[in-house]
């Protein structure tokens, strides 16, 4: 599935959660309740946003998945068959957390911005992309989730070292 038809699936999986219509008008319907995404990521008048249980269970395992592989990234050392299967288990965990977590309308716009960069990342990982590598595209990932870090309250998050 392609980046794009994914981040429409998540949001569209979103507005079910939202208990919005389901389909293409959910999507639409979640995009205009909300308003336009912001255009930059920002904390919430100098304070992380609040987050839920299943948002931070996603993020600990997308973590987790990253941190088995940073060191096969980092040395160029994964295969493109072990990047697919990353994709796709980091893909799993993206929609788990967008059918699940119900942030308030400010806080899930915000977490947009990361599951895009997380979406991109995912992308190239598939090879999806000519034009980034999927080292590349890990590096993404591996940039949203210090994103998530910086902008969400996640009691006991580490940012993995690399």
């Amino acid at each position: 599935m392609n980046a794009m038809k994914g981040i429409r699936t998540l949001l569209a999986a979103a507005s079910l959660a939202l208990g919005l219509a389901a389909g293409s008008q959910a999507a639409d319907a979640h995009k205009h309740e909300h308003g336009a995404a912001p255009a930059k990521l920002e904390l919430n008048n100098g304070k992380k946003w609040a987050t839920d249980a299943p948002l931070r269970q996603g993020m600990q395992n997308i973590r987790k998945l990253m941190d088995a592989s940073l060191h096969d990234i980092h040395e160029g050392k994964l295969s493109a068959a072990k990047y697919r299967a990353l994709a796709k288990q980091v893909n799993a965990e993206v929609g788990g957390i967008v059918a699940n977590c119900k942030l308030e309308p400010k806080a899930d716009a915000q977490l947009h911005l990361v599951i895009a960069d997380i979406g991109e990342g995912i992308e190239a990982m598939e090879g999806k992309s000519k034009k980034v590598k999927r080292q590349d595209g890990a590096v993404k990932v591996l940039g949203a989730l210090e994103k998530y870090g910086a902008h969400f309250e996640h009691p006991g998050w580490q940012p993995l070292a690399h």
